[in-house]
């Protein structure tokens, strides 16, 4: 085991975590842009596609490119549809009724889903600050809603919440799955190349099956760039990242990263899309973002697991 002025040392893990938060914080933005124009499916589909055939790429350059087996492509298959299909996806679908916002904010209580999912599988121990942390939490969901809770009438809102709560537990099941499986091991190019076909794929035929109106030549260029930029940087670069951070650290301390991207995301709504961040919002942000970091924050929090 190390301690942060070791971890110092690896700039590889450095430059992965800096990644996946600063990153990931982006992407809110990213979608929102892209889903303007593009429905929503579309957009997570054609991204995951295209970070495929950029892996596929990279793996014939290094003459890495190989089947990998049926039982590693069975856990490639099951990470894909959590942390792609549903957390992505779902993702993605809500943002084309709900803000980047509130988008990255509800994302952001993925952490305490990864804490208790953690404790349930002996990944990690449960105490009373975890209890103080995650009531925090909650306090700054409640806040959300209490802000918008007239918002809840309209069905396609709701509908949109719905599918972020589907989401962050994906998130949050695909990320406790892959520690205790050690998946992320091994080739981790190879890995995200069948992780990003399948759901690109899947995605696509949801694309096709639930779009009403897929006229690609209304399709703008402002929302053709964003996705583009969510398949090189959001998928390519930063899933990457995430698998390298998970082979160092534990889930938990890799998804506290999450209220970085929330921070991100919030100043980048505002700034780019205008969009309103009132009082209560800014409530729930702090609550949610205290809950977090209690619960995870401890002397040595970045240490390297033994492996």
């Amino acid at each position: 085991m190390f301690t942060i002025s070791t971890i110092l040392k690896d700039y590889k893990l450095i430059f992965a975590v800096l990644t996946v938060a600063i990153v990931w914080g982006t992407t809110f933005l990213a979608i929102r842009i892209a889903v303007e124009t593009i429905p929503a499916w579309f957009v997570a589909g054609i991204r995951q596609f295209m970070a495929s055939l950029i892996m596929l790429v990279v793996l014939l350059s290094r003459k890495e490119f190989k089947w990998i087996g049926w039982n590693n492509l069975k856990y490639q298959i099951i990470f894909s549809i959590l942390m792609l299909v549903i957390a992505n996806g779902m993702t993605t679908v809500a943002e084309e009724t709900v803000s980047s916002s509130l988008a990255s904010l509800i994302s952001a209580t993925s952490p305490i889903l990864v804490f208790l999912g953690s404790v349930a599988v002996g990944l990690q121990k449960f105490s009373f600050r975890a209890l103080i942390g995650v009531l925090l939490c909650f306090s700054g969901i409640l806040f959300i809603f209490w802000d918008g809770l007239k918002d809840l009438i309209n069905p396609e809102y709701r509908m949109g919440m719905i599918f972020l709560f589907c989401a962050i537990s994906g998130w949050a099941s695909g990320t406790i799955f892959t520690k205790k499986l050690n998946i992320q091991s091994g080739n981790i190019s190879l890995n995200l190349f069948y992780q990003f076909l399948f759901a690109g794929v899947l995605q696509i035929i949801f694309a096709f099956l639930f779009s009403e109106n897929y006229n690609m030549g209304n399709w703008s260029l402002k929302s053709i760039s964003a996705m583009i930029y969510l398949a090189v940087f959001g998928s390519v670069a930063a899933f990457f990242a995430f698998h390298y951070s998970l082979t160092k650290l534990s889930p938990v301390k890799v998804s506290i990263l999450a209220y970085i991207n929330t921070i991100i995301a919030i100043f980048l709504g505002w700034l780019i899309l205008d969009e309103e961040i009132s009082f209560k919002f800014i409530i729930a942000a702090i609550l949610i973002i205290c809950g977090v970091f209690i619960i995870n924050y401890k002397p040595g929090i970045i240490k390297k697991q033994k492996d």
